[in-house]
């Protein structure tokens, strides 16, 4: 019976040459690796692709504007004119859908980033420092945890008008505290490793050891925290459109969209007006799901490639 070769193929190649030296890997190449091997992170990474690539080159992909109606032609089914249908106005479905992505897309990034940039300094602080800093921090975050959080949004909303720019912060005012329990749990773990009490051997700074030597090593976490976040700022959005307390028309969101399309006789007479904005909205929120689950799991040294 033969025996089964079980040398690498690398140390094959070393026997051969003794000279050749196996270069490791970088920690970048071992996360882009093992993202890639999980398929749906893979898909949702490609159709958020294609979602922000249309959304940015909406005003070429379509002959229509937004906010150009049609009474005659209200509520025609999809056609070669209208691929999706055209809304009660006689608006292009497919145009609002487009650009209706610009907005939804821009609040949820928008949010998230300054949402991330907040939380990101008050989990450092707290973390790093401890005592009793970490015990205000966290005091004051348990309270805004108390208080509900659509409650929150829609007073919120109902107080400053809805519109982007409020919007965007007020989804910043109530979505950094996630981000700031992260960082700090991550902090709390780094600050007594070997590296960091090196930093303060030779004298460095708080604000070095902080920014400079614990953030690179917890910036996993965030990076997954802040996609997950940006499908649910826009699962959030929706729903305030929906209410009415988001964009107002006749600048198009998918919400306002739906909240359009509520009329009873309107869904039976046209189906294609309420679906093809909630299909957005599923497979948009679904995708950063993915993604973020793939980003989880490469970024986890306990997954294996």
């Amino acid at each position: 019976m033969s025996q089964i070769n079980t040398v690498p193929e690398t140390t094959k190649q070393q026997l051969i040459n003794p000279n050749l030296k196996h270069k490791p890997d970088t920690m970048l190449k071992i996360i882009v690796r093992k993202f890639f091997k999980n398929k749906l992170a893979v898909i949702g990474a490609i159709i958020l692709c294609l979602i922000i690539l249309a959304s940015i080159f909406a005003p070429w992909l379509t002959p229509y504007t937004f906010e150009e109606q049609n009474l005659l032609n209200k509520l025609q089914p999809p056609s070669e004119e209208h691929l999706l249908g055209t809304d009660k106005f006689g608006r292009d479905l497919l145009t609002r859908i487009l650009f209706g992505a610009r907005i939804s897309l821009f609040v949820g990034f928008a949010s998230i980033a300054g949402a991330i940039t907040i939380g990101t300094i008050v989990g450092s602080v707290a973390g790093y420092f401890g005592g009793w800093i970490d015990s205000i921090l966290m005091r004051f975050i348990d309270t805004l945890y108390a208080i509900p959080t659509l409650f929150l949004l829609i007073t919120l909303v109902t107080i400053f008008q809805p519109g982007v720019d409020k919007l965007i912060l007020i989804f910043i005012s109530t979505g950094w505290m996630t981000t700031a329990r992260l960082v700090r749990a991550e902090f709390l773990s780094l600050r007594t490793r070997e590296f960091v009490l090196s930093a303060k051997t030779v004298g460095a700074k708080s604000g070095t050891i902080i920014f400079s030597h614990i953030l690179p090593n917890a910036v996993g976490p965030i990076i997954v925290a802040a996609t997950i976040g940006v499908g649910g700022v826009i699962l959030a959005e929706a729903g305030l459109s929906y209410l009415g307390l988001g964009i107002q028309p006749p600048i198009p969101s998918w919400g306002n969209m739906l909240q359009d399309a509520q009329n009873y006789t309107i869904m039976l007479k046209a189906w294609w007006y309420p679906t093809f904005p909630g299909l957005m909205i599923l497979i948009t929120v679904l995708s950063f799901n993915f993604v973020g689950d793939g980003l989880r799991d490469a970024f986890d040294p306990k997954v294996n490639e």
